[in-house]
C-alpha cells in the first residue's frame, strides 16, 4: 500500500499529498546519489507507487527534478540574502564589496551540492524530456530566480546598475553548473590525473574557481562605469 495510507488519490488534498511525497522522495534520493543516477523506476519503488501513477503527477523524471531545482534555488537565494547582509560591509570600498559578494556567492552555493548538481544537468538533461508547458513554467521560475539574485547584487553593488546586475546574476548561475561538472570528473578522469601528474593542473577546486570567475566578471562589469 502507498505510504500515504490510501490506494487512489481522490481529493485535491490527497493529490497534493501524493505530489509532495514524490518530491520529498526524490529530494532524499539526491542526498544519496547524483542526478544522473536518479531513475523513475527507483523513485516509483521508494515512493510506493507504480511508475504510471507517478507519471500522473509529473510527466517525467526531469519534470520532478526541475521542480526540485527551483525549490533548491529559492532556498539558496533566501540564505544568500542573509549572508550577503552579514558579510558585505555597505561602507566598504567598491573593490572590497565586490570581493565579498563573489566569495559569499561561491561559498554558499558550494555548501549545496544537490543544487549544484541539478544546475549542472539543467540545460543538457533536465530541460530535454519535458513538454513545452513544463519548460515554460520552469523557465519563468528560473527567470524570477535570476532577477531575485540581481536585486541582491544590485543592493550591495549599486554601481553596477540594473542591467549589469542582471547579466552578472545570469552568468553566475550558468557558470555554477558548468564549473561543478568540471570540478567533479568521472572516475576514469580521476584515474588519469593520478597516473599522469602533468594533467593535475586541469583539476579544479569548485569554490575557488567560482569565486575567481565571479571576481573577474564583477571587475569587468564595474570597469564599464569608470
Amino acid at each position: 500500500m502507498p505510504p500515504q495510507g490510501f490506494q487512489r488519490a481522490r481529493s485535491q488534498e490527497q493529490r497534493a499529498q501524493r505530489r509532495r511525497a514524490i518530491l520529498e522522495t526524490a529530494a532524499a534520493m539526491l542526498t544519496e546519489m547524483t542526478v544522473a543516477e536518479v531513475s523513475l523506476n527507483e523513485l516509483s519503488r521508494r515512493v510506493g507507487l507504480a511508475k504510471s501513477n507517478v507519471l500522473r503527477y509529473f510527466e517525467s523524471r526531469e519534470a520532478v527534478l526541475l521542480e526540485l531545482l527551483h525549490t533548491a534555488s529559492r532556498e539558496w537565494l533566501e540564505h544568500l540574502d542573509d549572508e550577503l547582509g552579514r558579510l558585505v560591509n555597505p561602507n566598504a570600498e567598491r573593490a572590497g564589496r565586490s570581493r565579498a559578494v563573489a566569495a559569499t556567492i561561491a561559498s554558499t552555493v558550494a555548501a549545496r551540492p544537490v543544487l549544484c548538481d541539478l544546475l549542472s544537468a539543467q540545460a543538457a538533461v533536465l530541460e530535454r524530456n519535458v513538454s513545452a508547458q513544463v519548460a515554460a513554467e520552469y523557465k519563468r521560475a528560473a527567470i524570477g530566480d535570476v532577477e531575485a539574485l540581481a536585486d541582491m547584487i544590485g543592493g550591495r553593488l549599486p554601481e553596477l546598475g540594473a542591467a549589469d546586475a542582471l547579466r552578472f546574476a545570469a552568468a553566475a548561475i550558468m557558470t555554477t553548473g558548468t564549473l561543478w561538472a568540471h570540478a567533479h570528473p568521472s572516475a576514469a578522469m580521476l584515474a588519469a590525473y593520478e597516473a599522469h601528474p602533468e594533467l593535475a593542473a586541469m583539476r579544479l577546486d569548485f569554490t575557488d574557481s567560482l569565486r575567481q570567475f565571479l571576481e573577474v566578471l564583477l571587475a569587468g562589469l564595474l570597469a564599464g562605469w569608470e
